[in-house]
């Protein structure tokens, strides 16, 4: 088994579109942004888990969730992500599985490097993962200009719904 580690806050702080989407304190889109872009790569042979630092949250339990596939987690209060990123690397190394950590962030870098893990930068893994950031603005604005259900409804669908409510009244 692969399993890909990524340092969420370092690549939503490091990484365009997410980092404009954090400047304009929209954290939670830039979450469920990242989430929803690396979602295709957890597949039958590579785990996904994104852990965002939640230390200083006093409701962080650190209990790790599903979401689209990707295992997402926020470090409990107290402890810091990269803590929690440096204990499922060796984890994994230790039952001899193959380990692949995003971060720029060099006590994590040193770490897992010392321990046989790969490690992948955020720029690096950002450029891959997006390709192009114009194409993603676009589609990002695109999604969220369409508020509503009749918005998103291709209009033979929106017809459709719109006999079939009308018949059951």
């Amino acid at each position: 088994m692969h399993h890909l580690i990524i340092d969420g806050y370092n690549v939503i702080r490091q990484v365009s579109p997410y980092r404009e989407l954090a400047e304009r304190n929209e954290y939670a889109q830039a979450r469920d942004a990242l989430i929803g872009d690396v979602a295709p790569l957890a597949t039958k042979t590579t785990t996904v888990t994104v852990v965002f630092d939640g230390t200083n949250n006093p409701t962080s339990t650190g209990a790790a969730k599903s979401h689209l596939d990707v295992t997402v987690i926020y470090s409990r209060h107290g402890q810091t992500a990269d803590s929690v990123i440096e204990k499922l690397s060796h984890t994994y190394r230790k039952k001899g599985e193959t380990v692949e950590v995003v971060t720029s962030d060099a006590t994590i870098q040193w770490t897992v490097m010392s321990s046989s893990v790969m490690r992948r930068s955020t720029r690096e893994f950002g450029e891959e993962l997006r390709g192009d950031a114009a194409e993603w603005q676009r589609d990002h604005e695109a999604q969220h200009a369409a508020s509503t259900l009749d918005d998103r409804l291709s209009p033979e669908s929106l017809a459709a719904l719109n006999k079939f409510t009308s018949d059951c009244r």
